[in-house]
């Protein structure tokens, strides 16, 4: 049965809420929850309260930086629009900068097969493996690099001007994860609830990352990269459709993902995926730092 998306969006403000709380310290500030990590990590963000009946006010979200600088946490705001419409005016007149992300969910039937990689293969990560450390440390680098590099750094030569990207090279000089990092990653991906999987190739090894994060049969598949150099030859479409592919297996239904812009979107519309909403993602505008 198709689900409406008015569940769609309650079932989303759920999976939202619930996502960081086995891994973060909860301090509720006005009309917003304040996710802290509690650890090794990705930091997390502010959020507007579960259920909450008013729009979080300017007030609320000066008080909330204050508290994020006090404890020396990035100011980052995240919430769907469609639930809190008037946020993104209130946010901006606070004084920060919305990107406005295009809120995806899977349609299970239009989802591509699983297709031949040039020169390189799919592996889901087992955190049971003697190789899962080495495997989540080099994954996390080429997510690092490439988020850290812009959307059309490839290793195109245009031209007689050779455009420098990141490559194995690169990946190899990022430090591995600490004991600590690696020891957390181990407990989530054993729990059900992170699935990681990594494109690699015999030559060069892992170049390309993605995971899924999962609350009951809610999942949300997300930090799918490149490695810059690797760019153009479908490795994050294929990546994501794989994750998508598994986590429908495990006995998710609703599959959801937040692509970075109207371009990626098209690329994950392709892959099976249609917009519901926006998913709205704040902190201070350059001037208000």
């Amino acid at each position: 049965m198709a689900l409406e998306d008015t569940d769609v969006y309650t079932r989303l403000e759920r999976f939202y809420d619930a996502v960081p709380r086995d891994a973060a310290v909860v301090e509720d500030i006005g009309g917003f929850v304040l996710f802290v990590n509690d650890g090794w990590g990705w930091p997390y963000y502010a959020r507007p309260r579960l259920g909450g009946a008013e729009t979080p006010s300017a007030a609320d979200i000066t008080a909330v930086r204050r508290r994020q600088r006090e404890l020396g946490v990035p100011e980052a705001f995240e919430w769907v629009h469609e639930t809190t419409p008037d946020l993104l005016a209130v946010a901006r007149s606070a004084g920060l900068d919305v990107l406005l992300a295009p809120l995806m969910v899977l349609e299970s039937a239009a989802l591509v097969p699983d297709l031949p990689l040039p020169g390189a293969t799919i592996r889901f990560l087992d955190p049971a493996s003697a190789t899962f450390a080495q495997d989540i440390s080099i994954s996390r680098a080429v997510g690092r690099l490439g988020f850290g590099a812009p959307a059309n750094a490839t290793a195109v030569q245009t031209g007689s001007l050779a455009i420098e990207v990141a490559g194995p090279a690169q990946r190899d000089a990022v430090p591995p994860l600490s004991e600590e990092a690696i020891a957390q990653q181990v407990r989530r991906h054993a729990s059900g609830r992170f699935v990681s999987a990594v494109v690699e190739s015999p030559a060069d090894g892992i170049l390309a990352c993605g995971a899924v994060q999962r609350v009951e049969s809610v999942a949300e598949i997300a930090g799918v990269a490149t490695l810059p150099s690797a760019r153009r030859r479908g490795y994050a479409s294929q990546l994501t459709a794989s994750l998508a592919r598994r986590t429908l297996l495990d006995g998710s239904d609703l599959v959801l993902l937040s692509a970075g812009d109207d371009d990626v979107a098209r690329l994950y519309s392709k892959v099976g995926f249609r917009r519901i909403g926006t998913a709205c993602i704040a902190e201070p505008a350059a001037a208000a730092i």
